[in-house]
């Protein structure tokens, strides 16, 4: 594996089978651990349709030698620094109640227990972050269209819910990823809606790229919806 490595559901549990062993290794069998995993990582342990992401976010309720144990993992794999990661903790989809809501996934060498997010958190997770330049949306429509081909539709309720246990209600949900799941529920059609939105996500990513390229330095969290929506004002003049 190479510093720029891409995790896939194969090689996510390739790693987290590694991390159970080094983890056993330095602390035997009788203190577990537990990872919750994340984000992207929860998409590929559960779905289909993502093929790929760069890190792993979890929650990590383990001793202090868990950090000893990623970073040897890291090193013997060629792993980046930070494959294994609490960063989202810092971000607004963050929520304590994480723990609560997580199912199980898999364990490893008999002492590291690794959980994830179902479905209907999984969406409020990415509604709160909503990132139109990431895979927020398009991870959005992915769960609810993967579910409706097993038949198995989540439903508006459940995602009520989930933003409420997780965030206290609707209200604290940006604007826009309201918006969209409301239209994407009365839609229905979501493998339409999966295309378009992963296709969207694309030319943001290219937008930022290219802003930046432009202007080093003055890309900021704070203004890449400003930059994202001239750009597409620009680009729709041209049409």
């Amino acid at each position: 594996m190479s510093a720029d490595i891409l995790f896939t559901k194969g090689n996510l549990n390739t790693c987290l089978k590694e991390l159970g062993k080094e983890f056993r290794k330095r602390n035997g069998t009788k203190i577990p651990a537990e990872i919750i995993l994340i984000g992207g990582a929860a998409i590929l342990a559960n779905y289909g349709f993502r093929e790929m992401t760069y890190d792993i976010d979890a929650v990590i309720l383990a001793s202090s030698t868990m950090k000893g144990a990623i970073n040897h993992v890291a090193d013997r794999l060629g792993l980046p620094n930070g494959w294994l990661n609490t960063d989202f903790k810092n971000t607004k989809s963050y929520s304590d109640k994480l723990s609560e809501v997580s199912v199980y996934y898999k364990t490893f060498s008999n002492v590291l227990t690794v959980r994830t997010i179902s479905a209907e958190y999984l969406i409020a997770m990415k509604l709160m972050s909503g990132r139109r330049y990431k895979n927020d949306l398009s991870d959005v429509i992915g769960i609810l269209w993967e579910h409706q081909k097993n038949g198995n539709l989540i439903m508006s309720e459940a995602v009520d819910n989930a933003v409420a246990t997780l965030y206290g209600g609707w209200e604290y949900i940006p604007e826009n990823s309201k918006q969209f799941i409301r239209a994407a529920f009365e839609r229905g059609d979501y493998e339409t809606l999966f295309l378009q939105n992963t296709e969207s996500e694309k030319q943001s990513r290219d937008i930022l790229l290219d802003f930046d390229k432009a202007y080093p330095g003055e890309l900021k969290a704070e203004n890449i919806n400003t930059i994202l929506e001239q750009a597409r004002k620009k680009r729709n003049k041209l049409l």
